[in-house]
């Protein structure tokens, strides 16, 4: 009995000691699984930071670490995700995995995707990958590398009202030095004499074709066919000078609305940093204006093709086709726009001419001169308006009961807490002394409003400018400012402001805009970029008191006064429609040095115009005569 009792112990233990071992080993092969499957997650990392250096997660045949990076170099900025699954149990010494891969290409909205097999193994206790250059991509041998193409779609067109293209390919050549066709010192010389003939730095391009490669085409310049850079590069006989034919964006002159259109050209490091992967160093981008502000829209999506190099020849792994952009469409008239360009054409200081559709709010030409130099002043200039904004200050009086046959009292000079404030000089003695208030507008009395000013609440000022539209947050499609009108301190600074000038500011869209807005008798919003199809435009805040259609008729037979009786009757007889009119005069800078903004706004039936010069002699004297030849090249 006592022998049958030790038998029973004996196989319990047996039973106990079994289990405790198997469930040791089942232990042991979920640690070695887990090893396994970070293994391959390593690995994974590994291969999305682009190499395996500093885990030692891969290894090859010899038991070195495998070099990543030459293979993917020519994979440019795409970036490589990668993730380890299908992971299967350790047989012996190995395992397998499945590598899920990702690249996204810059600028492309369509991922590379594929997966490659991976085999692990142990070494010296550690699990780590096996390197084969299939983990890398399908099918990679060893000696392939990969890389990309890239290929940019052509860029949409920039259009005008009625469709019409402004910004379109055109016919340009690309000038400069073909080394293979001159020794390195006559490539030198030609350089420095296609330089002088195009205007280039001299000294820079002839360094440039000095360092270039042998076989090198150094460009100089892109020109226009016809213009004149490429005539003169045309009279340059000499070895190497070389002619590329080709087709870039451009508008129908190198001035046409450039501060506004920007223009087209090489990304710079800036902007591809900017571009997060978007843009990549020799893309042609926009720079400045709409160009830049729809650049996505216009670019369109580039194509991508990933090749292998390297090998026996050259195999194709994915491809994307590019797409074209989306034209932008502006509301600028090409004709108006060229007959402003064309009137500023010999304006010496900054300046400006704006046109709006006062019925639709479309500004047809918003032109800058030459001696803007480059910014657009038109629809981002900052200056006293003068007496332009006595259309302003005008609507703020009838609306505090003052009436257009109201007398007022028009002197030389007016004294406001010991500032003496005078008329134009010249100012017709017929116009002085108690006139109605029609002739104090027409003739630009400013001692007349300064005094019907005095009892105006200080609110008053800024409501009329904001019901005439000059205060409104522009909705031009881009950046822009129209105006700035605060509250007027008691005194000297209510005075100047009666009259445009203080802290009153506008630029030449503000003021085309408020005589867009009189000729609607509704507060205008002026446009320049038409919202696509999909877009839905935002709706300017409406103001407090807008101004009505019965104040904007006082308004226009008011500015009609200055054309017929006032300061503007040079433009009585300008063909079409009556002409209404307001001059405006801003003296700016030092004591004893006084200079003077002049400025024009005009009504012609639906089309409402503001002309600016940075330093004139006077608004009628400088602006008009501008305004006059505007308005007889466009009617």
């Amino acid at each position: 009995m006592r022998s049958r009792g030790w038998g029973v112990k004996v196989g319990v233990v047996v039973v106990v000691l079994a289990l405790v071992a198997a469930g040791g080993f089942v232990w042991w092969r979920d640690r070695e699984a887990e090893a396994v499957r970070a293994a391959a997650a390593l690995v994974a990392e590994d291969l999305s930071q682009g190499g395996f250096a500093d885990s030692g997660a891969m290894v090859d045949a010899s038991g070195g670490t495998p070099e990543l990076e030459p293979i993917i170099r020519g994979m440019g900025g795409a970036t490589h995700t990668v993730r380890a699954q299908a992971v299967t149990e350790p047989d012996g010494g190995s395992a397998r995995a499945t590598l899920a891969h990702s690249w996204t290409l810059p600028g492309s909205e369509t991922p590379w995707t594929y997966e490659t097999p991976l085999r692990l193994t142990k070494v010296d206790g550690r699990w780590v990958g096996s390197w084969d250059p299939a983990v890398v991509a399908p099918d990679l041998a060893e000696g392939e590398l990969l890389r990309t193409k890239r290929q940019q779609p052509e860029r949409a067109p920039v259009l005008g009202a009625g469709d019409r293209p402004i910004v379109e390919l055109r016919d340009v050549e690309r000038i400069g030095i073909d080394k293979t066709k001159a020794t390195p010192a006559q490539a030198a010389s030609s350089a420095r004499l296609l330089a002088q003939a195009v205007g280039i730095n001299v000294e820079n391009y002839v360094s440039s074709v000095q360092k270039a490669g042998e076989r090198a085409f150094v460009e100089a310049l892109t020109a226009r066919v016809g213009g004149p850079e490429e005539l003169a590069a045309r009279e340059v006989d000499e070895p190497g000078v070389f002619f590329v034919s080709a087709k870039v964006p451009l508008a129908p002159t190198a001035t046409f609305a450039r501060p506004i259109l920007g223009v087209v050209g090489d990304a710079t490091a800036e902007i591809v940093e900017k571009s997060e992967g978007r843009v990549v160093a020799g893309d042609r981008v926009g720079i400045g204006g709409v160009q830049a502000a729809y650049d996505t829209q216009l670019a369109g999506t580039p194509g991508y093709t990933v090749v292998t190099s390297g090998g026996a020849e050259e195999r194709t792994l994915f491809t994307t086709e590019p797409e074209p952009g989306t034209p932008v469409t502006l509301t600028l008239d090409i004709a108006t726009q060229t007959a402003a360009e064309t009137v500023l054409a010999g304006v010496a200081p900054a300046s400006a001419v704006v046109a709006i559709q006062p019925s639709t709010g479309r500004v047809l030409a918003a032109a800058s001169g030459p001696g803007s130099k480059g910014v657009s002043t038109a629809t981002q200039g900052r200056y006293a308006p003068g007496s332009t904004f006595k259309t302003v200050s005008t609507l703020a009086l009838l609306r505090s009961g003052l009436t257009p046959t109201a007398p007022v009292q028009c002197t030389p000079t007016v004294t406001v807490d010991g500032r003496s404030f005078k008329n134009v000089d010249g100012f017709p003695a017929s116009a002085l002394g108690s006139v109605p208030f029609s002739t104090a507008f027409a003739n630009s009395c400013n001692t007349a409003f300064i005094r019907a000013g005095e009892d105006l609440d200080p609110a008053e000022l800024p409501a009329a400018a904001a019901g005439l539209g000059l205060t409104a947050e522009p909705q031009l499609g881009i950046s822009g400012f129209l105006g700035s009108v605060p509250e007027p301190e008691p005194g000297t600074d209510e005075a100047a402001s009666m009259i445009g000038q203080s802290k009153v500011l506008a630029s030449p869209l503000g003021m085309a805009t408020v005589a867009a807005s009189i000729a609607a008798g509704k507060p205008v919003s002026p446009t320049l970029v038409v919202p696509g199809a999909a877009a839905t435009p935002t709706a300017p805040k409406a103001p407090a008191s807008p101004v009505t259609a019965a104040e904007a008729g006082q308004l226009r037979a008011l500015m009609r006064g200055v054309v017929t009786s006032g300061s503007a009757t040079f433009l009585a007889d300008v063909p079409g429609e009556p002409v209404l009119a307001k001059s405006g005069t801003a003296e700016f800078g030092e004591a004893g040095a006084l200079k003077e903004h002049a400025w024009m706004v005009g009504i012609q039936g639906d089309l409402a115009v503001a002309v600016f010069v940075g330093e004139g002699e006077g608004g009628a004297t400088t602006a008009g005569p501008l305004l006059e030849r505007f308005l007889r090249a466009v009617g």
